[in-house]
């Protein structure tokens, strides 16, 4: 797909890799538009194509009793408002088919999680509301598998297909990222995005909270750049410590504009 089919992505012909950047889940408004406002003027300083990202419900958690989110309706508002605001793209994950036609008509990007990216009849009902649809590589899956999740969303009738990758099961607790399936997933004619913050969980932690390694996410992203993938996926925080959801691999607020400008350092020397 071409970036100029995603509705109101700015810079899309600027040459930058794009961005998916927001907190994990949607706390409130408040957090959502400050984080938003944030990241939107550094892109547009650095000419990078921005899509505010941001769960509206975490469906998958270790714990019952953790975080799942503030309400699907406010949350999806919420996106909605920031989208409207800004002018900005905005996605969430999709958990059921239900869901799908739901949540498109709040959102721009439809993202479908990498433990459901098998799932036949939620690719369907994602393509079939005719959204930007991001399919995340399952954990347990090789790139060369993805190409069979793409097609799914394709032969539904949407060539608008994102495919991200976010790192493979190594043992129990671990994941670990194999540059080698970025290009392999751009042979298939589709946008490739790198998450450089759930690539680094530690999942599987006798806390029954996942882990993480935030301290890599700079070194994580400036080798995907290198290696040429078309998009990151960074979760970000203003105080990570204190999120609902996700905390121990977010990247602090703060941190993100020096990052981003390496980066673009990065892209333009290998251009």
């Amino acid at each position: 797909m071409d970036l100029h089919q995603i509705p109101r992505l700015r810079h899309h012909d600027s040459g930058n890799f794009f961005l998916i950047a927001g907190p994990c889940a949607i706390e409130g408004e408040e957090m959502a538009m400050e984080i938003a406002e944030a990241v939107s003027k550094i892109c547009d300083r650095l000419s990078i194509p921005y899509i505010f990202k941001g769960s509206y419900r975490k469906a998958n958690r270790s714990r019952i009793d953790s975080f799942t989110g503030i309400g699907d309706e406010k949350a999806l508002k919420i996106l909605q408002k920031v989208g409207e605001t800004f002018n900005l793209p905005v996605t969430t994950d999709i958990h059921t088919e239900e869901e799908a036609a739901m949540a498109a008509e709040y959102v721009d990007v439809l993202q479908i999680p990498a433990f459901l990216c098998r799932q036949t009849s939620l690719l369907v009902a994602a393509a079939q509301t005719g959204k930007v649809v991001n399919v995340k590589k399952g954990q347990f899956l090789s790139p060369e598998a993805m190409k069979f999740a793409m097609d799914k969303v394709i032969e539904s009738g949407n060539d608008k297909v994102l495919l991200t990758e976010r790192g493979t099961t190594f043992g129990y607790q671990d994941l670990v990222i194999d540059y080698r399936g970025l290009p392999t997933m751009q042979s298939f004619g589709a946008k490739v995005v790198l998450d450089c913050t759930h690539s680094l969980q530690q999942p599987n932690q006798a806390s029954g909270v996942t882990g993480g390694r935030p301290a890599l996410i700079g070194a994580v992203a400036r080798a995907g750049i290198a290696v040429g993938v078309d998009g990151l996926f960074i979760e970000t925080h203003p105080e990570p410590a204190k999120a609902k959801s996700d905390g121990a691999n977010m990247l602090p607020l703060d941190r993100l504009e020096p990052l981003l400008e390496n980066l673009v350092k990065i892209r333009s020397a290998i251009q």
